[in-house]
């Protein structure tokens, strides 16, 4: 068992938190001063005294390709000159266009809508299914969400995610939102499938109510825990969803763009889902955006003379330009390497498996670019459990960032990391798990 240690090691912070910022998920009072990165490129952080760091979790999730790639640079500094902004429910623009025919085409959904970031993308999607009945006359406002997920930060978001010490104080503000096991697995896991049984069957109770919707992270759960569940338990989700005529959402904001081994974890898992929200990856971290996308069954129910089935919803910086170029070059080079993503698997693997032999790790998985296991410990499991920063001390220590879950390990890396980095990202993982 890992000794327990609530000292945090700092021996390698200097400094004071700025007297003016106030970043997120961070208790200041008892948080440890963040470090200054000066310059960023491929995987690596250049600090401000000049060392580097691996940045083995890709900036929470966004940076795909790596740091300062110069072919999405290039194209954000081409359309920069030419347009930075436009209002786009007046106007469109070449890039907004070209995306949204690419993502159509490689979704299979036919309308795109823009929005910030990734709880924007999902707070759009709630609300297009929400709409979607109401403008049939059909009042379903049942919406049925996974233990364990999250979401996102605003509100409809939070509702669908689990709730906890996050959300806590908006709880009375949240709607009523059903919810289902989600049945995550691990390598060596020999009862999963008794515990996709009991969440399908009680999926089924659930839609024996009219329900509006039914929302998924496909595949993996990110902020729960990097938890993952197998491919034939989301087809049996669907087959029972559309039994129920409920509409399908998939989250798709981090498992997105190549990071679960497929360009979308959708298309991994085998599953259609009515409704796609996207951010993170899209612009390859460069820039903030957020995307739903909608099958043309959902599109069509909005049209009309009469202007309360109008979709009333929009953001300022809908399609910006910049975005729209920077995803635009992001997906070329997914689509020049595709196997940039589709053989990162075959990367994590052999390390992976050394790793599972450790005394102190449990429940190792993967899927695509996410490798994840969990520390034994004392304590109980979750995000307040104090292994992880333990770890996350060390590994600074030894040039790797990472950001542990609590007692969740997990490396989700940019695609241009090399080989002998990944390995030095696993090695420093394991000797900090013989230190604690």
């Amino acid at each position: 068992m890992i000794k327990q240690n609530n000292t945090q090691m700092d021996a390698s912070y200097t400094g004071k938190w700025h007297d003016n910022l106030w970043p997120p998920f961070t208790q200041i009072t008892s948080a440890i001063a963040p470090q200054t990165i000066r310059h960023a490129k491929g995987a690596l952080l250049f600090k401000e005294d000049g060392t580097t760091l691996i940045d083995a979790i890709s900036s929470w999730w966004v940076t795909l390709h790596g740091h300062s790639d110069p072919y999405i640079a290039k194209a954000i500094y081409e359309q920069a000159q030419t347009l930075e902004q436009i209002i786009f429910a007046d106007f469109t623009h070449p890039q907004a266009k070209l995306l949204a025919e690419r993502l159509s085409q490689a979704s299979g959904l036919q309308r795109v809508f823009f929005s910030d970031n990734g709880s924007t993308a999902v707070e759009v999607a709630l609300k297009l299914a929400i709409q979607w009945w109401h403008n049939q006359g059909e009042s379903r406002h049942q919406i049925i969400a996974f233990e364990g997920a999250y979401h996102g930060d605003t509100f409809g978001a939070m509702a669908v995610g689990e709730r906890n010490l996050f959300n806590e104080p908006f709880n009375k503000l949240l709607f009523p939102v059903c919810r289902v096991p989600w049945p995550s697995t691990w390598w060596g896991d020999y009862e999963v499938e008794n515990r996709e049984k009991k969440a399908l069957d009680h999926l089924e109770t659930l839609l024996e109510v009219p329900t509006a919707a039914v929302i998924i992270e496909p595949l993996i759960q990110g902020a729960g825990g990097m938890k993952m569940v197998r491919p034939e338990f989301l087809q049996k989700v669907q087959q029972v969803v559309r039994q129920s005529n409920a509409l399908l959402i998939a989250d798709e904001v981090m498992v997105g763009f190549g990071r679960s081994g497929s360009l979308f974890a959708s298309q991994r898992a085998e599953i259609f889902p009515d409704i796609m929200a996207f951010s993170k990856g899209l612009t390859g971290g460069f820039l903030p955006m957020g995307v739903t996308m909608a099958s043309k069954k959902i599109f069509e129910n909005f049209l009309g003379d009469d202007p309360k089935k109008t979709f009333w919803h929009g953001h300022s910086f809908t399609a910006n330009p910049l975005g729209c170029a920077a995803a635009n070059a992001s997906l070329d080079l997914l689509e020049a390497n595709p196997n940039s993503y589709l053989n990162f698997e075959h990367r994590h693997l052999p390390f992976l498996k050394d790793i599972s032999k450790h005394p102190k790790v449990t429940k190792v998985r993967l899927t695509g670019t996410i490798a994840a296991f969990e520390l034994k410990t004392d304590e109980s499991n979750g995000y307040l459990n104090v292994a992880g920063k333990n770890i996350k001390a060390y590994a600074l220590q030894h040039n790797v960032f990472i950001r542990p879950l609590g007692n969740v390990i997990y490396l989700l890396p940019p695609l241009c990391i090399e080989d002998s980095q990944l390995e030095h990202c696993y090695h420093v993982i394991k000797k900090s798990l013989d230190c604690f």
